[in-house]
């Protein structure tokens, strides 16, 4: 205690300079005592007797991980392509994502597969791809020769490799509504209509009895259309019949509806009263290229015989076929003196129509078979009293034979009761969608009512 208030009077009572001087005699004092009371030990430090510890560390759980990548790279995507001009199957099925040797080898090389080489713009293929550019499947629809008809071509891969198919796919029918306005031609209007032109040649054919469509079109006639078009795999292919047409020209309105009576081969065209449109009897049933004797007064070409031809004499070539002029029935086939190998057709009410000098009939024809307008029944020849190959053509009301050229050709057979109940039905739902066109229409006013 004594020493220690010692030190401290002397500490103080230094002059400053001494009193540092001394504080850093003592700071160097203890730094150094710390040293040495924490010094290394000696060599023998080596001896000390050392234990090892060991420890299992967790790790982190992966395999969700994992499996998310296998399941990534094991991912099948299924794309569509539309083929465009120029496309070969190489570029279409790159941009399929497909990167297959193998694929593309049994396509070029199998009679099956190798339909899908035929492209053509518009085509639609499709594909299944895994994401490392292996094919699973692909298909694409091509014509089949028939109208209505295609085959999808399928490629897969199986555990041996691929194998092809073709099966008929139907096609889907839809149908198309339009309406247009005459401005300055008529296609130029179905055009901006966006109706394809075999619709629009048909619709002038439905009415070129009534309107001259080169010089009776007005500005402001217009037209509403209901036709069929035919798809595939969401394709357009073709376009289809016309169901209904109206058109009205110079403020005059014409309208047509498809309808098929009951066993009726081929439907037609009717106005909305039930009347048919088309005429019962062809202006000719053989594709000819000059009468070669008119119905009149004539010196018979074999017998000289002064007397009257009851007919017409179509001169044609050996062979050329021969249509019903009209719908009806088989009354007689067979051979007939002069009239060599001859057919009587008889039609509705007290119409019939003869045929003359055939050089043979349609396969398979005989008594009471029903017929249609437009059916092969025969081959121009020159079998009877002939010097000629043509076809000797009467028509006949009440069995009295008449010139066809002057008389004024009756329409078709009017529908009967039970077919009127059934085609106004037709009838009032295209008018129905006369109106949803034409919301201005008589129709739509009709139904307003």
């Amino acid at each position: 205690m004594h020493i220690l208030l010692r030190a401290r009077e002397i500490f103080f009572g230094a002059s400053r300079k001494t009193r540092i001087i001394s504080s850093v005699g003592l700071f160097l004092a203890i730094v150094t005592f710390g040293a040495v009371a924490v010094a290394p030990l000696g060599p023998d430090a080596s001896n000390i007797p050392t234990q090892a510890v060991t420890q299992e560390l967790a790790l982190p759980d992966v395999s969700e991980q994992i499996a998310a990548l296998e399941a990534q790279q094991m991912q099948e995507f299924v794309r569509e392509e539309k083929v465009s001009s120029g496309d070969t199957i190489g570029s279409v099925l790159t941009r399929l994502g497909v990167s297959d040797a193998a694929a593309v080898a049994f396509i070029k090389s199998d009679r099956t597969a190798s339909a899908l080489l035929n492209l053509k713009a518009g085509r639609v293929m499709q594909a299944k791809v895994s994401s490392t550019g292996e094919l699973q499947w692909l298909s694409m629809a091509v014509p089949d020769g028939k109208e209505d008809g295609t085959k999808d071509i399928v490629v897969t891969r199986n555990e041996r490799g691929f194998v092809a198919a073709d099966a008929s796919v139907a096609l889907e029918r839809r149908v198309e509504m339009r309406f247009g306005t005459i401005r300055s031609s008529l296609f130029a209007a179905t055009d901006a209509a966006q109706i394809p032109d075999p619709v629009t040649s048909k619709f002038v054919e439905l009415f070129s009895t009534n309107v001259d469509f080169r010089s009776d079109l007005r500005r402001g006639d217009h037209f509403n259309i209901v036709y069929e078009t035919y798809w595939q795999n969401g394709s357009y292919v073709r376009p289809g019949r016309i169901l209904a047409a109206e058109f009205v020209n110079d403020g005059k309105s014409y309208e047509a509806v498809w309808f098929e009576p009951n066993g009726s081969k081929s439907g037609g065209y009717y106005s909305l009263d039930g009347k048919a449109q088309k005429k019962a009897f062809l202006k000719s049933p053989v594709a000819f290229t000059r009468i070669s004797s008119g119905f009149s007064m004539r010196v018979h070409p074999v017998t000289g015989n002064w007397k009257q031809h009851k007919g017409i004499d179509m001169a044609a070539p050996s062979g050329t076929p021969i249509r019903a002029a009209g719908d009806g029935v088989v009354d007689s086939v067979g051979y007939k003196g002069g009239y060599g190998n001859m057919i009587v057709l008889k039609h509705w009410a007290q119409y019939s129509t003869a045929y003359g000098h055939m050089s043979r009939f349609a396969s398979g024809l005989r008594k009471g078979q029903k017929v249609s307008q437009g059916d092969v029944i025969g081959y121009v020849g020159t079998t009877g009293m002939s010097t000629g190959p043509h076809l000797h053509y009467e028509f006949r009301v009440n069995n009295e034979q008449r010139n066809p050229l002057s008389i004024d050709m009756p329409n078709s057979q009017a529908l009967a009761a039970a077919e009127l109940a059934k085609f106004q039905k037709v009838a009032e739902d295209m008018q129905h969608r006369f109106a949803l066109l034409d919301p201005e229409s008589k129709y739509a006013k009709l139904a307003s009512k």
